[in-house]
């Protein structure tokens, strides 16, 4: 039987922004050092320019080393490769002070501590550098761990997006499919391409599309509905003429808003309704995606259904997937106001 895949646990020390952190970690150290108490008293500027210098270079030292060595020592056993990973640091540390302490030495410029206190200052850095990289290594992996359960949980939500697309659609849609074959053969022809089209982006949910594919999917989506329901469903379309169609966004997004709309909104109206759709800047970096529709009215019993059809959910889930994907800029707003309901999500332009 062939053994499960393990997931790495060292962290990916080749990305530039985690060598950036690991630089910000060092240049960090040296200032809680400077500015700790001591007896031989503060600091002089360029001790601190030399201290920062070094420490720089050290943790740039460091961070090529893992990344070059982290694969290697992620395919070692755990007890070995923590030891590795422990003392490479430790090695740098003590070999870039005794280096530097020979060119103090040689250049005399009496920045470091005496010759006789060489070992001293070899075990003081290797140790510090040793202290500083296990805690980096334990802060990195912590939230790469967290990162990947997001990712998890994001695929969840696809997943569940991908079930949402309901049974009882299709077999509406096969249906009315069914009494356009041989009435209006074209329409018909029309309505399998478009029905096709979404499910093969539902299978392919995981991956990302545009805005540009976005809204043609959510033209194929209504489509489909307008056959069953007729002169009941109504659509505006407002796309600003700057929206950018080419920004990637998690796959579908607005087609699942657009269900609710119709779902909860327009089929549990007896004549119908409009629905709107505005895409368009919001501010110079945001970009807003608004979609209103009629509701039943509180008290009804069409409004009771609406309340337990989970779109509340499925926007959340929704808002989960672009918050992963953009970041934490992202805005969702539902409002139910004067017989219609409104859902703004505003995203941050990269």
């Amino acid at each position: 039987m062939a053994e499960a895949a393990r997931r790495p646990w060292f962290p990916d020390f080749c990305r530039l922004p985690r060598i950036a952190a690991v630089l910000a970690i060092a240049e960090l150290v040296v200032l809680i050092v400077a500015l700790a108490p001591s007896t031989s008293g503060h600091w002089h500027l360029n001790e601190f320019g030399a201290a920062s210098a070094f420490a720089l270079w050290l943790g740039l030292t460091i961070a090529v080393v893992y990344c070059k060595a982290g694969p290697a020592i992620d395919r070692l056993p755990p007890t070995v490769a923590l030891a590795v990973a422990l003392g490479l640091p430790l090695l740098i540390g003590m070999l870039g002070a005794f280096a530097i302490q020979q060119i103090d030495l040689g250049l005399a410029l009496e920045l470091t501590l005496p010759a006789s206190e060489r070992w001293r200052f070899m075990l003081g850095v290797g140790g510090l550098a040793t202290l500083i990289s296990g805690l980096s290594l334990r802060y990195f992996y912590v939230s790469e761990q967290w990162r990947a359960r997001l990712q998890a949980q994001a695929k969840a939500e696809v997943d569940a997006l991908q079930a949402r697309i309901r049974p009882h659609f299709l077999f509406n849609s096969m249906n009315t499919i069914a009494s356009l074959v041989r009435t209006d053969p074209p329409t018909a022809e029309r309505a399998v391409e478009d029905l096709s089209e979404l499910f093969r982006a539902a299978l392919g949910a995981q991956g990302e599309s545009t805005l540009a594919e976005e809204i043609h999917l959510a033209h194929r989506y209504l489509a489909i509905e307008s056959l069953r329901l007729g002169e009941r469903l109504q659509v505006d379309w407002a796309v600003a003429p700057d929206a950018p169609m080419d920004l990637r966004l998690p796959r579908l997004v607005l087609q699942p808003l657009l269900e609710n709309a119709v779902v909860h909104g327009i089929a549990l109206l007896a004549a119908g309704g409009r629905i709107r759709i505005g895409i368009a800047r919001a501010a110079p970096r945001r970009l807003g995606i608004e979609i209103t529709n009629p509701a039943p009215p509180a008290g009804s019993h069409a409004a009771a259904v609406a309340g337990t059809g989970g779109n509340r959910h499925a926007q959340e889930s929704i808002a989960q997937r672009l918050a992963y994907h953009f970041g934490a800029g992202v805005r969702l707003e539902r409002t139910l106001a004067d017989g219609e309901y409104r859902c703004l999500i505003e995203l941050p332009l990269p």
